[in-house]
């Protein structure tokens, strides 16, 4: 019932920009955090950037003062501005999203099915 459909990673050449997306929907009561995982072949999925519903953000040190994540909370969206990629930022690049649905009284973790970001000459 609830999904999170992500869109925006494609081939980019070092130093350029990238812009991801994510949306949630299906029957949502509230959303906390929100964020942007990756995972690069033969490595952990890590966090890339998050948001709380508070406002609160945080960033990996690979990625801080290069990467930008926003969100409207209106829409339940979030994205992830990246600038000055590097080859080293490509991998696989998961939205998340910690979310209370109508379904049942509780908060459960809920995943994009992964968008591919590649930063290559």
């Amino acid at each position: 019932q609830v999904h999170l459909v992500e869109s925006g990673g494609g081939l980019v050449q070092p130093g350029g920009s990238l812009r991801l997306s994510c949306a949630a929907s299906g029957s949502i009561f509230s959303i906390d955090a929100m964020g942007w995982y990756r995972q690069a072949p033969g490595k952990q999925r890590e966090l890339v950037a998050a948001s709380t519903s508070g406002g609160s953000i945080n960033y990996s040190d690979s990625v801080k003062g290069r990467f930008t994540i926003s969100r409207d909370n209106a829409k339940n969206t979030v994205s992830l501005q990246m600038n000055s990629l590097k080859p080293g930022d490509t991998a696989v690049y998961y939205c998340y999203a910690y979310i209370s649905p109508f379904s049942f009284t509780g908060w459960s973790d809920y995943w994009g099915q992964g968008t591919q970001v590649t930063v290559s000459s």
